[in-house]
């Protein structure tokens, strides 16, 4: 779907400048009795200067070439073109033996959309070049089904971290895009618990504790921080499947620093600031950045930060944060422009 995509939205614009030529013609026909052709013409005939209409349409199909070329080259080259974002998160009740460690995040893998076994393997293997302590996966680990990971299984099973690997659950996981929805000639044959049931087993296969709805201790040195998981929650999303109450019911009340996985970042405005002040930092992905913009440490836009406040990057009202990873994979349309697929390293520091 991608080229024919690339290529309407170049004719699109075409029509565009054709239809504003015609729409312009037509209105001075009207309003204006009609004049000899006021080109200069040359001594051997030839115009001198191009015409209005030879302009428009010239620069349309110019201007018409420029989706297809760059959603091309975002194709070829950034659609692998990993980038390690290194991150200093600021806690200032952060027990002294955590002072200094490092977690790594990575987000929306999106195996049913991954075509380049090689690309994936050195992206993973730049995640581990980092030697992060820890590591953290924020969801969408599938498109819609269990066996989208069969050919990634050897190559994600290679990270490791000492003080662990935890999941989460994204929107996609659960599989409801597909099961919920009437196809004709699906040769599917799971159910959708079935399907939900072997996505949550690839995490145990790669040996990453899966978060659902509940809170998790990570000791060193005989102190502690929490780390909580929630399942997939979002403000417009029509299935919501994570419990923060019940995450959060087990914990330590008088846990130093608090470290929430939710996948969907328009959680941590609509629940977590309000409600949760205990809360820390947020680690979130979902959005991909829009997989297209433009991204500098100064100023970042993209056009799906008309649909999600927090979009790409880090966030922070008061003592709270949250981090919105732009993803290790993609959806939809397979191209990346100004928004590179990423690896988040993640400083931890109780002091500036």
């Amino acid at each position: 779907m991608f080229f024919p995509i690339s290529l309407l939205l170049g004719k699109a614009i075409l029509f565009l400048f054709i239809g504003v030529d015609v729409l312009s013609a037509f209105i001075i026909n009207i309003f204006r009795r009609p004049t000899e052709n006021s080109m200069v013409v040359d001594s051997n005939g030839n115009s001198a200067r191009m015409g209005r209409s030879d302009f428009i349409i010239k620069s349309g199909l110019l201007i018409s070439s420029i989706p297809l070329v760059a959603l091309t080259r975002g194709f070829k080259s950034n659609l692998y073109n990993y980038r390690v974002k290194h991150v200093n998160l600021i806690l200032p009740n952060l027990p002294r033996s955590f002072d200094g460690i490092t977690i790594a995040q990575i987000s929306d893998i999106h195996a049913g959309s991954l075509y380049n076994l090689d690309a994936v393997t050195k992206g993973v293997a730049l995640l581990l070049a980092q030697k992060p302590d820890m590591i953290f996966f924020t969801g969408d680990l599938v498109n819609d089904f269990a066996e989208e990971m069969d050919d990634y299984l050897p190559i994600f099973n290679k990270l490791s971290a000492p003080l662990g690997i935890f999941s989460i659950l994204g929107n996609h996981d659960y599989g409801d895009y597909h099961f919920n929805r009437f196809h004709f000639n699906n040769k599917h044959t799971s159910t959708k618990k079935e399907n939900l049931v072997n996505v949550k087993d690839i995490h145990r296969k790669l040996g990453w504790q899966l978060l659902l709805n509940e809170s998790k201790e990570v000791s060193l040195n005989n102190e502690k921080i929490t780390l909580i998981g929630v399942e997939n929650w979002g403000v417009n999303n029509p299935h919501n499947y994570g419990d923060l109450d019940l995450a959060m019911s087990k914990m330590d009340p008088s846990s130093a620093v608090n470290l929430l996985l939710s996948h969907d970042p328009s959680h941590w405005r609509a629940e977590i600031l309000p409600k949760y002040p205990m809360i820390d930092v947020t680690f979130s992905g979902h959005t991909h950045g829009g997989q297209f913009g433009f991204s500098h440490p100064d100023y970042q836009w993209s056009p799906i930060q008309y649909a999600y406040r927090e979009w790409a990057g880090l966030y922070q009202e008061k003592h709270q944060s949250l981090y919105v990873n732009v993803g290790f994979g993609y959806l939809d349309y397979p191209s990346r422009l100004g928004i590179l697929p990423e690896i988040t390293i993640f400083h931890l520091k109780n002091k500036v």
